[in-house]
């Protein structure tokens, strides 16, 4: 479906995310996202891992996070972060499109800074859909769209509505 970038811009991006993150904390985007303890979260698109230590902070122990990207490196940061924060309940899927998970096992899944760049958005939304529990989430944020392009991109073939709109996501709850 898509290609990783390749190794020096992963790099560059990561690096900026690090300042971004310094003068932004990830944690303060999360508030919005309605996790809870226990949740099973799934990060797709995580690169470099800017959200992992704080996803893990809401889920807790009981909870687990899967960090999912198509870019090696991704998976390769996001790994060093779990071990370590010593965090067990984090697993990385090096994957394109396909998470491989169970359906209906997600409780929440984030979408960020993502969906503008995928060349098949409506095969990503499908697995998200797949994936995510009955009454489950898709906590979604891309600053290079606007509002009217988002709404329309994950609403129109029906897998998911916009059940809140905050200061920096849209959280849209699965039909079905």
């Amino acid at each position: 479906m898509d290609k990783p970038k390749h190794n020096l811009d992963f790099k560059l991006m990561a690096l900026t995310y690090k300042v971004r993150d310094f003068f932004s904390p990830r944690i303060n985007i999360l508030k919005e996202a309605e996790l809870k303890s226990g949740f099973r979260v799934l990060d797709y698109g995580c690169g470099p891992g800017s959200y992992i230590i704080p996803l893990a902070e809401f889920v807790g122990k009981s909870g687990k996070i899967y960090a999912l990207d198509i870019h090696p490196l991704a998976i390769q940061m996001v790994r060093s972060i779990a071990s370590k924060k010593q965090l067990p309940s984090v697993e990385t899927i090096c994957s394109d499109c396909k998470t491989g998970l169970q359906d209906k096992s997600i409780d929440v899944a984030l979408l960020y800074d993502t969906l503008h760049g995928l060349s098949k958005p409506d095969e990503v939304l499908a697995e998200l859909h797949r994936v995510l529990k009955p009454g489950g989430i898709l906590s979604l944020s891309d600053h290079h769209m606007k509002e009217d392009e988002i709404r329309a991109k994950v609403t129109y073939i029906g897998l998911f509505w916009l059940s809140r709109k905050g200061e920096r996501l849209y959280n849209f709850s699965k039909v079905g």
